[in-house]
């Protein structure tokens, strides 16, 4: 889903669940963003495996119990090939030696990258739908992200209470991101560029209390958060906190129906 989520997640996420026994054929995803739109598009038995991102409580955009009910692989060639697929679904970070195999070994693949819009996370869902013959599923799907964002969405003459969102811990994303998209749509003013933050990056405590945004979005309780909120609540600001589940970060496609939705029901909470 998102360029500078992404890299964090697959480096935050623990051990892999091993692949069942290879049955050959299916579709193989190594990409826990494609996971989440294979699932809204094939039935689950054409899934001969997802990623084990996906069985990740922070890495994961699909429900635990949904995404343990499948097979996974840590994406090396071995697991992979040894599946023998139908189609591959892998990202723009698998190296290009694993990429290198699939090929050899005859296999078909689809390379995803990282959407950092709206539109292009569109695109994406239109691209592995046509891959997997679902292309009116596809359409269905991105007509349900256009009617769950043009419902979320605030003018632009409206006014935007700054909001910096944590990914986790002291983690915040930044402009230039997917996220940073659905916050204005939402009707939020991305407050991470107010300390001069690109993209994806740290902030400290002290920094955010020396000038507090209205409202802070937070994966929920932490010993950061526990500790910024004690911190916040001395200055007198009156932030607002409110919960915006990890499982709302990670990617986009169908995902960004649920977070939207969520960013305009704490939007509406705040009143004008």
């Amino acid at each position: 889903m998102l360029r500078a989520i992404l890299p964090l997640a697959l480096f935050l996420a623990g051990c892999a669940v091993p692949a069942r026994a290879p049955h050959g054929g299916g579709i193989v995803s190594t990409n826990p963003c494609a996971d989440a739109i294979l699932l809204e598009l094939v039935p689950p038995g054409r899934i001969a495996a997802i990623s084990h991102y996906s069985q990740d409580p922070g890495a994961t955009s699909i429900p635990l119990d949904v995404a343990r009910r499948f097979a996974t692989t840590t994406g090396t060639a071995e697991e992979v090939i040894a599946l023998h697929p139908d189609l591959v679904v892998t990202s723009s970070f698998t190296p290009a030696s694993t990429r290198n195999a699939y090929a050899r070994a005859g296999l078909k693949t689809l390379l995803l990258d990282s959407p950092v819009t709206i539109a292009a996370s569109k695109a994406q869902i239109g691209q592995v739908a046509g891959a997997v013959g679902a292309a009116d599923r596809g359409r269905a799907l991105n007509a349900r992200i256009d009617r769950a964002v043009a419902g979320a969405t605030v003018g632009a003459a409206a006014t935007r209470p700054a909001a910096l969102l944590f990914i986790a811990g002291n983690l915040v994303n930044g402009s230039g991101t997917l996220l940073d998209e659905l916050l204005v749509r939402a009707g939020f003013r991305d407050a991470a560029a107010d300390y001069g933050l690109a993209f994806t990056g740290t902030l400290p405590i002290e920094t955010i209390a020396a000038r507090p945004p209205r409202v802070i979005l937070t994966p929920g309780p932490s010993r950061s958060a526990s500790l910024r909120a004690r911190v916040l609540a001395r200055t007198g600001a009156g932030t607002v906190e409110a919960a915006f589940p990890r499982t709302l970060v990670n990617c986009g496609g169908p995902t960004i129906i649920p977070a939207i939705t969520r960013l305009a029901a704490i939007r509406r909470g705040l009143g004008s």
